[in-house]
């Protein structure tokens, strides 16, 4: 059994994997998570074999992570991914690889194994990301905008009026401020999506995940796989090798 952690912009997941098998576990807020909190979670899990990380946040978490693992279990053996070249059946279209996120990497990695052919990635997370990658497994590129939570702040920040609401509201035309930023956010985030698919052959798979990956579903013109423990798989298939 490996042990699998994806560290985002906001939360910190992670899952187990046996035999290609994933179980998600769970999720942390990063300014929720200590190393006490983090080990009194982890001391019931059975000692896994090696732990992989990755990491788009501060490389304190990556600390913090790898010091409870040895603390727990001291022989365990510790890696954390890169983004690469080329690996796993996955040309990457960046000039300078490394500087694609690994998470996107890893997102591609996993797209070209579970689900091959030409397909649009997209990451509903802090920041939205769209990667797409053909049937030969070339990333053609992608795009990076801000996410639902993060454009919803950027409103309120931005201006005098306009106020943030974590609350939900129904999707169309609104009679009050709040809900009119809910859905005016989400149907940016919808048209960005649609806008790339009409480029593409009918033939692309629209796969989702991230945080947001559900509500932005419910609005798509789009029937798209959901796959919250996509970045999970990928971290799997670079541990397998």
């Amino acid at each position: 059994m490996n042990l699998l952690v994806d560290i985002g912009n906001t939360r910190l997941k992670w899952g187990l994997a046996e035999d290609s098998h994933i179980t998600s576990g769970q999720s942390q807020v990063h300014h929720q998570l200590d190393s006490h909190k983090l080990i009194e979670i982890w001391k019931k899990i059975a000692p896994p074999r090696q732990l992989a990380i990755s990491c788009v946040s501060s490389s304190r978490l990556v600390e913090l992570v790898r010091a409870v693992a040895v603390e727990l279990w001291p022989d365990i053996d510790i890696s954390i991914a890169q983004s690469q070249a080329q690996a796993f059946g996955v040309y990457n279209a960046y000039e300078q690889p490394r500087k694609l996120g690994v998470d996107r990497w890893l997102s591609l990695v996993a797209a070209r194994r579970y689900y091959p052919g030409l397909a649009c990635i997209t990451d509903c997370g802090t920041a939205i990301t769209l990667d797409l990658i053909d049937a030969q497994g070339r990333h053609l590129g992608g795009l990076i905008s801000p996410g639902l939570t993060l454009m919803r702040k950027s409103l309120a920040q931005g201006t005098e009026a306009l106020k943030w609401s974590e609350m939900n509201y129904a999707a169309g035309l609104a009679n009050f401020t709040e809900a009119a930023i809910h859905s005016g956010t989400l149907a940016a985030a919808c048209g960005l999506i649609e806008h790339v698919l009409a480029t593409q052959p009918e033939n692309i798979q629209l796969i989702l995940t991230g945080g947001d990956a559900g509500c932005v579903a419910e609005q798509l013109a789009y029937k798209p796989i959901i796959d919250p423990d996509l970045v999970l798989r990928g971290l799997s298939i670079v541990l397998e090798g």
